[in-house]
């Protein structure tokens, strides 16, 4: 898997672009806002970090949701991969019935985090910026059509950091992607994902200016390599 060298232009939107196995869908993810899609058993799904040193926040829960309790989980795929972070292609992350829910088949970036929370309201007015965009209020904005009411909602889930070099502070930066990095998962149960192209710019992280990311959709599941 390489970098994607140009930008998806076919945006799709809302819960309706759910995977299915027709053809593949692209949505833009505006910086700083957050996106949910559902996902179907067989199916792929790819993050592209379009413009380079973007944090993705990542969170899933089993279809239906919510009654069906079920949810990606960091503490759970911390155990299962002996506390290794971050995973590594072929990995499985795992929900907190101890089940893959995906399986990353392709990572150009290889810098994920498992163990930080989303940023959150309260994170922010602790920095004297109330009223600041946040990851959990992005992430409950675009659960709402599944019926998520609050961003305590998100916050009991903690979030797969996508491209958040928490791992390997001392050695480069803590937004470390490139532009066109790309992390690919195979869907292994049925499940609504949400994503927030983090807004943190605070001392001037990313350039001080969250920005777009993509997510495609409905892709055919491939081997690992």
């Amino acid at each position: 898997m390489t970098r994607i060298n140009s930008t998806p232009s076919t945006p799709g939107s809302g819960p309706a672009e759910a995977s299915n196995g027709s053809e593949p869908t692209t949505h833009i993810v505006p910086g700083g806002h957050g996106h949910a899609f559902e996902v179907k058993k067989g199916t792929a799904f790819r993050i592209v970090d379009l413009h380079g040193q973007q944090i993705v926040d990542l969170m899933a829960w089993v279809l239906p949701y919510p009654s069906s309790l079920e949810h990606l989980s960091m503490s759970y795929t911390r155990y299962v991969l002996n506390g290794e972070a971050p995973p590594a292609v072929g990995d499985c992350l795992v929900t907190n019935k101890q089940e893959p829910i995906f399986k990353i088949t392709a990572d150009v970036c290889h810098t994920h985090d498992m163990t930080f929370m989303a940023c959150n309201p309260a994170f922010y007015a602790g920095m004297g910026l109330k009223g600041h965009r946040s990851c959990a209020e992005n992430i409950a904005g675009a659960m709402k059509p599944w019926g998520m009411e609050s961003y305590l909602e998100a916050t009991a889930v903690d979030p797969f950091n996508v491209f958040q070099n928490t791992p390997d502070m001392s050695l480069k930066d803590l937004g470390c992607s490139r532009p066109g990095d790309v992390i690919e998962f195979d869907v292994l149960k049925d499940a609504v994902v949400a994503v927030s192209s983090c807004p943190y710019d605070v001392d001037g992280f990313g350039g001080g200016k969250a920005t777009d990311i993509a997510v495609v959709t409905g892709l055919k599941p491939q081997r690992a390599k």
